[in-house]
């Protein structure tokens, strides 16, 4: 069997490595193809003396050139490139196979988009391509005959709990709901008045996952599960009022299915996301994923709650923007990358990530998601009143 060439987008963050380890567990099913980062070009040039991608690019023509000089000082083949216009040529190739789209935030949109436009398999765990632009993904992805396989622990258990002709409809099916699950984040039970004085260090110290700092900080805020109702509703033609969140602290359930009959149908196992990853690299085949099996003793119980929209303001701004349609949620996303960069970078408290994302809706209208142009120029204004936003409270 030919190993399928993959290119890993976002290849140094926590999905990337992830990603490469099963892809290293299974040498005669995979071999990459192209790698892709942001900046860090120590990581990614470890990653290629392991890998020896054909192709390996960077955000920037520096970091490019340092990168090449090291590839070529220990005899690596491959060839560095840099920016957005090499990101959608190794997202298209027409040797790839499948494309793990990992890029965090907005930069992740257009390769990913563009191997949809290819027809290529795409593992999605950028949620902010359809947060952003969910009707343009999800028309290129079924015009081009593209394959969609989530990569989100929930929405992959969401997936896997889906009978297999969902597409024609969920009622058809008999589902009456998805509950979308979430930990709750390090803040679930912290009195109200402490959140003011989070630091991003706290923030980023989630209970159960290991993941970058921006997503780390959406997940204590619950934007992050905000922007996954989202998703869901894209992926799964799903109506908001279909979409139940349940806090489930333990992160064992990660999401589950109910059906007309009463059944539901949940999908477990521990916190690890080489398992959604190797299940959507082998779909509809399972592979060992390096991931140690669930002990439900040792777990001993699972606990649910329903989640508090007065703590957490960004779901409830989710659903808010899922209801008004249009560019809203990219308007949406693009103040709280806005807002979540100044509090990471000190320069906003915690509980006004919550307040700049609503003024930025206050204050900009929706409009029709027509074109990726609409929605770069959503995108563009709500980063720009964002900004303002934040240096009003600075």
């Amino acid at each position: 069997m030919k190993p399928q060439q993959i290119t890993v987008l976002g290849s140094t963050g926590s999905i990337g490595g992830s990603t490469l380890d099963v892809i290293r567990r299974h040498p005669e099913r995979y071999q990459v193809f192209a790698l892709c980062a942001q900046r860090q070009v120590d990581k990614l040039f470890a990653q290629c003396r392991e890998f020896m991608p054909r192709y390996a690019v960077l955000g920037a023509p520096d970091s490019a050139a340092e990168l090449a000089s090291r590839c070529r000082a220990a005899g690596l083949s491959t060839e560095v490139l840099y920016g957005e216009a090499a990101q959608i040529a190794i997202s298209t190739a027409p040797e790839v196979d499948a494309v793990m789209a990992a890029i965090v935030g907005a930069a992740g949109l257009e390769p990913t988009l563009a191997a949809a436009q290819a027809g290529k398999k795409v593992l999605l765990a950028n949620k902010e391509v359809l947060v952003m632009a969910g009707e343009l993904f999800m028309h290129a992805v079924r015009q081009h005959g593209a394959s969609l396989l989530p990569v989100d622990s929930e929405h992959n258990a969401i997936f896997q709990a889906l009978p297999a002709d969902f597409s024609a409809g969920l009622s058809a099916c008999g589902v009456d709901k998805i509950l979308l699950t979430a930990s709750g984040g390090p803040f679930r039970a912290t009195p109200l008045a402490d959140l003011e004085n989070v630091t991003p260090e706290q923030a980023c110290a989630h209970p159960n996952w290991v993941m970058g700092r921006k997503i780390s900080v959406d997940s204590a805020t619950m934007m992050n599960k905000g922007l996954e109702v989202i998703e869901a509703h894209w992926l799964f033609a799903a109506p908001p009022e279909m979409i139940q969140v349940v806090v489930h602290p333990q992160s064992v359930i990660h999401s589950a299915v109910q059906y007309a009959d009463g059944s539901v149908l949940a999908q477990l196992g521990n916190p690890d996301m080489r398992t959604p990853i190797a299940y959507a690299l082998a779909w509809p085949e399972r592979i060992a994923a390096g991931v140690v099996p669930l002990d439900l003793f040792a777990i001993g119980r699972l606990d649910f709650y329903p989640p508090d929209f007065s703590r957490f303001r960004c779901l409830q701004l989710a659903y808010d923007v899922l209801c008004a349609g249009g560019t809203a949620p990219a308007i949406l996303n693009a103040a709280n990358e806005m807002a979540v960069a100044a509090f990471l970078e000190g320069r906003l408290g915690f509980l006004d990530i919550a307040r700049i994302n609503e003024g930025v809706l206050a204050a900009l209208p929706a409009a029709p998601e027509g074109s990726l142009d609409d929605v770069r120029a959503a995108d563009t204004a709500a980063r720009r009143l964002a900004a303002t936003l934040i240096a009003q409270r600075g």
